[in-house]
């Protein structure tokens, strides 16, 4: 049963799907039929890859917990007036 990856022409959104015969595969966002299947790239794994994303994602957890702050400091002064 391979996994292919799929672009939906009708609406743009791309997806993995795994693909069975005779099943016609379908976006799942809007159910069209009309996929463009895309090159799937093989993944690898390395100490440079790992490292990149684990900055990653420390960087976008940094950016969450900066925004939960602002948020909460708006809401406190949006309460005291």
């Amino acid at each position: 049963m391979p996994l292919y990856e799929y672009r939906c022409r009708q609406c743009g959104r791309e997806f993995e799907l795994l693909v069975r015969q005779p099943m016609t595969p379908a976006c799942p966002a809007c159910e069209s039929a009309d996929l463009e299947r895309l090159l799937s790239l093989f993944t690898g794994s390395s100490e440079a890859t790992k490292k990149a994303n684990l900055q990653a994602g420390r960087k976008h957890n940094s950016k969450e917990a900066r925004d939960r702050a602002v948020a909460e400091r708006e809401e406190i002064e949006h309460h005291r007036h």
